[in-house]
């Protein structure tokens, strides 16, 4: 089992920026890839960003340029580095980990950016 907490979200003006931290409870060196998704309201959940246990880096084009995914292996976190948010970007955000072929989800942070 994978316990993912996200933290970090919160209401900003459009142009702002926040921060994502998803903190794993098992050693994230042991999962190849975890990642970032949205989901809006009305809209399926789709993909923000993924990075490998390599760094190797993965992003929605609509995020591209503005978002940075990063992970710190030592303290089993990942974080999302979100710039110049737009409306748009209003959406849950969960953190995923596929571990041992098993997808786990967090429970969400709301970002809400408003115009």
């Amino acid at each position: 089992q994978v316990q993912l907490v996200e933290s970090g979200g919160g209401l900003v003006q459009s142009g702002g920026s926040l921060r994502l931290s998803c903190a794993a409870s098992v050693s994230i060196l042991s999962i190849s890839a975890m990642g970032w998704y949205r989901q809006a309201p009305g809209n399926q959940r789709e993909l923000v960003a993924t990075i490998t246990v390599g760094g190797s880096t993965n992003y929605a084009d609509s995020v591209k340029g503005r978002f940075t995914i990063s992970r710190d292996n030592a303290e089993n976190m990942v974080y999302l580095q979100m710039n110049s948010l737009k409306p748009e970007d209003t959406a849950v955000y969960y953190c995923h980990a596929n571990w041992r072929w098993t997808n786990y989800w967090g429970q969400g942070t709301q970002v809400t950016v408003s115009s």
